[in-house]
């Protein structure tokens, strides 16, 4: 990952069930810069399908799953 690629927040969703990764996740990226890049960690599986599927509905950038951390979702919001 390059440097403009490094996450400027983690969003800690470990432990909430589908829906909610993906509604916190909607909530928390109007409040950060175009361009910038969140991690959400999300163990529910249903995430590892929802939040790339939430960013292609919303026209966000999904970047990388890390299964090995978290399992962990890294998005660059786009304006």
């Amino acid at each position: 990952m390059s440097a403009d690629s490094e996450p400027v927040e983690v969003l800690d969703c470990r432990g909430q069930r589908c829906p909610l990764p993906v509604i916190n996740l909607a909530r928390r990226l109007p409040d950060l810069p175009a361009g910038a890049v969140v991690r959400v960690l999300a163990d529910d599986p249903a995430a590892a399908v929802d939040i790339p599927a939430f960013c292609r509905m919303r026209g966000h950038e999904f970047l990388a799953a890390h299964p090995d951390q978290g399992p962990a979702y890294d998005i660059r919001r786009i304006p």
